[in-house]
């Protein structure tokens, strides 16, 4: 199962995050080389607003290409597919608006149940990043401040307390800055369960700095579109 690896602590993981609403064969076929040839340890495949087939597409070219496991990031409940390996079933605990919270996962559990896909409750919480995002604007909700660690922790441990078997907090995507390593390490010294970080990494100075402050899993996406070969610099700092 993932989630078997996902609470494996042994190496820092790095999972490579593909939008399918920037379907681009060619640009996934190159991504995906140099993924199986750097190591990713999974592909997060979602985003904020799909608009098009590119799911089932991009699950297509990925099974006939790698057998690293392909994880739905849903932005919402439609961003679903039977053969994906895996679905971060989120609870985006750091706002309040009740359709993120626990809205779609009662309107998509049942579907996503039958389709017999592995399920990941993840805590998710976006963290302030110097500008609008995809993620907030279209979630409705308001991001943690960067200066406000305790409140990251307090909604962190909220969320593992519940349950919730890992945590993400993204700056999300285009992010101008990444999540500080302050809050990563006071975050991470409040759980025992997975860190996940994303938003705002674009280089392998900065990945490096992320798994030091405490990150278990990092997530690249953007500077990957830009520059597939960053991925290779980033997983072999973090490893």
């Amino acid at each position: 199962m993932v989630i078997d690896s996902f609470i494996s602590y042994n190496t820092k993981k790095l999972a490579l995050l593909i939008d399918p609403d920037k379907f681009d064969q060619q640009l996934l076929l190159q991504q995906i080389d140099v993924a199986n040839k750097s190591n990713v340890d999974y592909i997060f495949l979602g985003g904020s607003l799909i608009t098009n087939d590119g799911v089932a597409l991009s699950i297509k070219i990925l099974k006939e290409n790698t057998n690293i496991p392909i994880i739905i990031f849903p932005g919402d409940g439609t961003h679903i597919h039977k053969d994906a390996d895996a679905i971060l079933f989120l609870s985006l605990i750091s706002g309040r608006n009740a359709d993120f919270l626990i809205g779609n996962q009662v309107r998509t559990a049942a579907n996503i149940k039958g389709m017999g896909i592995e399920s990941i409750a993840t805590g998710y919480m976006l963290i302030e990043s110097g500008k609008l995002t995809a993620a907030q604007y279209m979630s409705n909700t308001m991001p943690i401040p960067q200066y406000k660690s305790d409140i990251a922790v307090a909604t962190a441990v909220a969320g593992e307390m519940l349950g919730l078997k890992s945590i993400y907090m993204d700056a999300g995507s285009g992010a101008d800055n990444s999540i500080s390593s302050n809050m990563i390490a006071k975050v991470k010294s409040a759980i025992d369960i997975p860190l996940i970080i994303g938003g705002g990494i674009r280089d392998a100075q900065t990945a490096k700095r992320i798994v030091d402050a405490g990150a278990d899993i990092i997530v690249v996406g953007n500077a990957a579109e830009n520059k597939p070969d960053i991925i290779k610099e980033i997983k072999k700092a973090i490893s």
